[in-house]
């Protein structure tokens, strides 16, 4: 099977790479590393072996109507929530990581349209997030985007869209950015980034309103 391409861990100072070993070439590889980092008592660690998920970029963002104040989030299954224990239909924001050498911005561009046909004719960065920095390299650039948002249903289901080839079954929801926000702060979004989009929104969204219905 083959695998995206993956860069060289960049070097550092304080760091020294003893060794590197693909232990699995799949979809996403998997790297054995051995190696010793300088401690906070400034003397070097002894050798330290770790498994690293290479993931590599990645992009995401908040679709924000600032005209209705409503967000549209997705809506899909997924594994490794089941096996957190936790519910696997999960709440998030539309994502995808970076083909080789792709600017994150383009990248979610290209995943709006995949995952909910929508478009964003303005974005401002919100940060870049290491989603999980104790086993993988995933580097998450995070943005929110100015949308129309679709017609919905009573329920606030707006369509289904997703890639045919990846089996993707993706449902969209609108939601009042009131609604998304308060579920955020009740912890009822397990998904890292659509909480973390939504806490800076509710810190962002006057700001956000007045400077994107002005223009």
């Amino acid at each position: 099977m083959s695998h995206r391409p993956t860069a060289p861990i960049p070097s550092h100072p304080d760091v020294e790479i003893l060794s590197e070993r693909r232990v699995w070439s799949g979809r996403f590889p998997l790297d054995q590393v051995e190696f010793r980092h300088r401690r906070f008592d400034g003397r070097m660690s002894e050798m330290r072996r770790w498994e690293l998920w290479r993931r590599g970029p990645a992009a995401a963002m908040l679709p924000y109507d600032p005209v209705t104040d409503q967000v549209v989030l997705i809506e899909q299954f997924r594994l490794p929530a089941l096996a957190a224990g936790t519910d696997p239909m999960l709440v998030e924001l539309p994502a995808g990581l970076c083909e080789h050498d792709e600017d994150p911005a383009d990248t979610i561009r290209r995943e709006m349209q995949e995952e909910m046909a929508l478009s964003a004719d303005r974005m401002e960065k919100i940060g870049d997030f290491l989603l999980t920095p104790g086993g993988a390299d995933e580097f998450c650039h995070l943005y929110v985007g100015r949308v129309s948002a679709p017609p919905a249903d009573a329920d606030g289901i707006a369509g289904h869209a997703g890639e045919a080839a990846e089996s993707e079954d993706i449902r969209t929801r609108v939601w009042a950015a009131d609604a998304a926000i308060a579920t955020a702060f009740a912890g009822r979004f397990t998904n890292s980034v659509t909480a973390i989009a939504l806490f800076w929104l509710a810190s962002k969204r006057d700001w956000l309103r007045q400077t994107w219905r002005s223009v």
